[in-house]
């Protein structure tokens, strides 16, 4: 008896079924993020988003920004828990659309892995989906891509892009800034997706499993290192509307921390000093900080310290933007002021990322208690 015909693409270690099952088992989650404007279901080669809604607008521009979670996912990976992961790839990347003052209208994902788990990555999707309605965002399309040899097993990475429109006359940014601004804080949930491989090296080198107890945190290691990002797409844009042309610019505190991305968005000639006694960091900054024999002060430049993003609006709205933050549970407190012209001496960071903006230093110590 002759035998049974195999499967070269199986034996090169690729499994198109479970691939197929995976989508299957993600479909539900995708489709709860999809209003009337998109056209096509799941599983087609393209999305289809209507963009008729645009006419509505004078002179629509488009927004894109793409991004991934980076090596926060090994600790994932290392706890076996992925249903977070998602939140935070649509923190990462639809939160840098709203920068600009751009609604999101849709987002992709790519997921890389060395063997497809039909289970795992529906966990991903799921987060990604459920963080993508959490943000007025459809999730129109994605793929997973499984590659044996390249990746191992049980190795995964996740990236994605999203597209929003905000009108050409609205858009925040540097131009809009004004001498006397306020530059308000807006608190993070953690470390976000940021700093990772500092994170993982700090716990390698101090001997701490992921799935170890941390008496700090009431939970495991690995658990409170993967507290999903925080989401701040939706508050921001109806704080943009609540105060009517009062929020001048925003920052998303991400690579390269508070300094860095506050000056990206300042514009040149400008300067303002982040006052360190005006929020307490977060337990878990203070934590690592102590277990790796560093100051909080050495890590400005990797993580965010408490701060996720930073809006800088009027001086006469400071108030009120800070009420309606916090009204959305976005806890949030003045950090500085710009100022123009000559600055005080001493160093400031400027040129971060490629933009030569304003100057930006922190100054003072940190609060001790708890923001």
């Amino acid at each position: 008896m002759a035998a049974s015909p195999t499967n070269p693409y199986s034996e090169a270690g690729v499994d198109t079924a479970a691939g197929d099952l995976a989508v299957e088992l993600m479909k539900s989650s995708v489709r709860a993020t999809h209003g009337p404007e998109v056209l096509g279901g799941v599983g087609g080669f393209a999305g289809l988003f209507d963009a008729s809604a645009l006419r509505d607008f004078r002179r629509p521009l488009l927004a894109t920004s793409t991004d991934g979670v980076g090596t926060k996912v090994a600790i994932a990976q290392a706890i076996d828990k992925h249903d977070t992961i998602g939140q935070d790839l649509v923190g990462m990347v639809v939160d840098d659309i709203v920068v600009v003052g751009a609604k999101p209208l849709f987002m992709t994902d790519y997921i890389a892995c060395g063997k497809v788990f039909p289970q795992r990555i529906a966990d991903i999707v799921r987060g990604i989906a459920q963080a993508c309605a959490a943000t007025g965002t459809a999730l129109v399309g994605g793929e997973t891509a499984e590659h044996p040899g390249l990746l191992g097993p049980r190795d995964y990475d996740v990236a994605g892009a999203a597209t929003g429109v905000v009108e050409a006359d609205a858009i925040l940014g540097a131009e809009r800034v004004n001498d006397g601004d306020a530059v308000i804080a807006v608190a993070s949930s953690g470390l976000h997706s940021n700093g990772y491989s500092l994170v993982r090296h700090i716990v390698t080198r101090a001997g701490i499993g992921y799935g170890d107890n941390a008496a700090d945190f009431g939970t495991t290691w690995g658990e409170a290192l993967l507290e999903p990002t925080r989401l701040y797409t939706l508050p921001l844009l109806r704080l943009i509307e609540e105060l009517s042309g009062g929020v001048h610019a925003l920052s998303h505190v991400t690579g390269g921390g508070i300094a860095a991305n506050l000056a990206r968005v300042l514009p040149q000639g400008s300067w303002a000093e982040v006052d360190r006694s005006s929020w307490s960091p977060s337990p878990v900054f203070r934590v690592l900080s102590d277990i790796a024999g560093s100051t909080l002060e050495s890590a400005e430049g990797t993580w965010n310290l408490g701060i996720g993003f930073l809006a800088v609006v009027a001086a006469e709205k400071k108030d009120a933007a800070i009420a309606a933050l916090n009204a959305e549970g976005m806890p949030s407190w003045q950090v500085g002021t710009v100022g123009f012209g000559p600055r005080p001496t001493g160093e400031f960071e400027q040129g971060a990322k490629g933009v030569d903006g304003g100057a930006v230093r922190l100054v003072g110590a940190y609060a001790d208690g708890a923001k």
